[in-house]
């Protein structure tokens, strides 16, 4: 007979392209999950994979099966899901993807819309940044993420929706650098302070700085690199070198920006979308969906209030 458990560790072994790593992935023994395969190949009468030096080939049997169990565990998560769901309470932990300045967006508030709405929900916001979140999603660790967008799904996994936009601004101590829009040749010559130096390589908005100075035969090349957002303010506020922000996060630190900090749009201008993400072959549990819920009325409040207020922002924060 065939089990769910035989088909998660079928797919996992395809995803990881051994038993070592899938056993690493599951939490068991690499013997027990080479079992399992080896009994799903005996039910089946047929070769799932073959060996090419330390790793496996899966075989087109292999490939044949993969929808149908995939659809298998889909089919079975959801039937455990509605017999919970019929309790109509909201219970249980939500590990929610987040990217290192979500903080900025909602946060706090987003945990206190939480715990005030469903008290027995106990909430998790994991990661640092969209990269990382978006391949805890592809692994399973994470039910649903909110995460830069666009991303490489080159396995058509993830469904994915925007909620805000949100622009990227050039930020300056000096009131000359902010009167007008900043080119590409300005941002690539002055001197520039960037945050989330780990990330850099899979950073979204670090790619389109590249590319916007690229594009007029530069190669960016910052003279400072941190890894927070309040530290490249900070160094910038100093006069030390000029940054780049989110304009909702300049708004939402409002008071809290160092003194004589001004920004103006970049030319072209630059927007960075930012939406929730989740696997479509796991329906997403009530809580988490509550979760989901409370982090997207959060930030439409926020471009709602970007949309309505962003001069006034800029009158009073500007040179």
């Amino acid at each position: 007979m065939v089990t769910l458990h035989q088909f998660r560790c079928f797919l996992t072994t395809l995803e990881h392209g051994s038993f070592t790593g899938a056993a690493a992935a599951l939490g068991y023994a690499q013997p027990s999950v080479s079992e399992q395969v080896r009994l799903l190949e005996q039910h089946l009468d047929t070769a799932l994979f073959r060996r090419a030096g330390r790793g496996l080939v899966p075989t087109e049997a292999a490939w044949a099966l993969r929808p149908h169990a995939v659809a298998a565990l889909k089919a079975a998560g959801e039937a455990v899901r509605a017999v919970s769901s019929v309790k109509e309470l909201l219970t249980g932990t939500v590990r929610f993807g987040v990217f290192k300045i979500a903080h900025y967006y909602f946060g706090a508030d987003l945990v206190a819309d939480v715990l005030e709405r469903h008290p027995q929900v106990r909430i998790e916001l994991v990661g640092q940044n969209s990269a990382e979140i978006l391949d805890h999603l592809r692994r399973g660790r994470l039910e649903a993420a909110m995460a830069a967008l666009p991303f490489v799904d080159d396995g058509g996994e993830m469904s994915v929706s925007t909620v805000i936009r949100d622009e990227l601004v050039y930020v300056s101590a000096d009131p000359e650098r902010v009167r007008e829009p900043v080119g590409a040749t300005a941002l690539a010559t002055r001197p520039l302070v960037l945050p989330d130096v780990s990330w850099r390589a899979e950073d979204y908005t670090r790619r389109q700085l590249v590319q916007m100075a690229r594009s007029a035969g530069y190669t960016l090349t910052p003279r400072v690199e941190v890894e927070y957002v309040e530290t490249a303010l900070d160094v910038a506020a100093r006069g030390l070198a000029d940054t780049v922000c989110w304009l909702g996060v300049l708004h939402r630190l409002k008071d809290r920006l160092p003194a004589g900090l001004g920004w103006v749009s970049l030319s072209p201008p630059l927007y960075e979308r930012f939406g929730i993400a989740h696997r479509p072959v796991a329906e997403l549990s009530p809580a988490t969906r509550a979760v989901v819920q409370l982090a997207t009325a959060r930030m439409r409040r926020l471009e709602a209030a970007l949309e309505n207020g962003v001069n006034q922002v800029i009158a009073s924060s500007g040179p």
